[in-house]
Formats: C-alpha cells, sequence, structure tokens
C-alpha cells in the first residue's frame, strides 16, 4: 500500500530563503545609505575648512600683521582660491573658497564683515559651507 505524503519542509524553506533575501536587501540598502551619508558628511568638513581657509588668507590681505595698508574691501570678489594638489593643503584639493567684503560705517568706526563660500566636490556628492565674520 501506498501512502501519499505531505511535507511541510519544502514550503518552510521557501519562506526561510524568501525572509533571508530580504534581510540582506536591507542591509544592503543600509550600507549604501550609511556610505553616501559618511561621503557627504566628509565634504562638508572639507567645505567648512576651506571656508575657514579663506577667511584666514582674507583677513591677511585686509589687515595685514605688518602693519602695512591692506587690500580695499570694494574689489569684488575680495578673494577667490582654488585648493588643487600642487597648493600645500592636500587635504582640500578639488574645493575652492569665495570670500566677499563688506565694510560698515558706524559713527566714526569701520566695521569688515568677511563672508567665505566654501565648496568641495561636484555633481550629487558636493557640499557647500559659508562662514562669516566682523572685523574692526
Amino acid at each position: 500500500m501506498v501512502s501519499r505524503q505531505s511535507g511541510f519542509g519544502l514550503p518552510m524553506a521557501v519562506f526561510v530563503i524568501t525572509v533571508l533575501a530580504l534581510v540582506i536587501a536591507a542591509m544592503a540598502q543600509l550600507q549604501q545609505s550609511s556610505s553616501e551619508g559618511s561621503s557627504l558628511q566628509l565634504q562638508s568638513q572639507r567645505a567648512f575648512y576651506a571656508a575657514e581657509s579663506g577667511l584666514q588668507l582674507s583677513l591677511n590681505l585686509l589687515l595685514p600683521p605688518d602693519g602695512s595698508a591692506g587690500r580695499s574691501c570694494a574689489t569684488t570678489p575680495f578673494y577667490v582660491h582654488t585648493f588643487s594638489s600642487p597648493s600645500s593643503f592636500y587635504g582640500l584639493t578639488n574645493c575652492s573658497v569665495t570670500v566677499e567684503c563688506q565694510n560698515i560705517a558706524v559713527g566714526s568706526e569701520v566695521y569688515f564683515t568677511l563672508t567665505s563660500d566654501g565648496i568641495c566636490g561636484s555633481g550629487t556628492d558636493s557640499a557647500r559651507r559659508t562662514t562669516e565674520v566682523r572685523v574692526k
């Protein structure tokens, strides 16, 4: 006498394989988004440091440390620089900075406002940071 067997193993194996495939796909998506976020965070840090470097260099042009007459604030843009690998700023390669200067007179005092815009990367992998400083 031949008896028909009805098994539970095959449907369970298909279910387990399907669930594991979904878990692996979710982990891959999480890894990809984490990697993209890390890359953008790095570009954002680099753009911040490019903007900070532009401000420091501009302050030296506006108010030279040796006390000599500095560059006029009327120049537009006040300072522009593209960081490239031959420069000493290897960490800022492919970044650029543009600094604008405005002077504001308050009574007999003149205040200068420097606004620095640092940009690093290109396309969807780019970041821009803006910093500002006011000096007297």
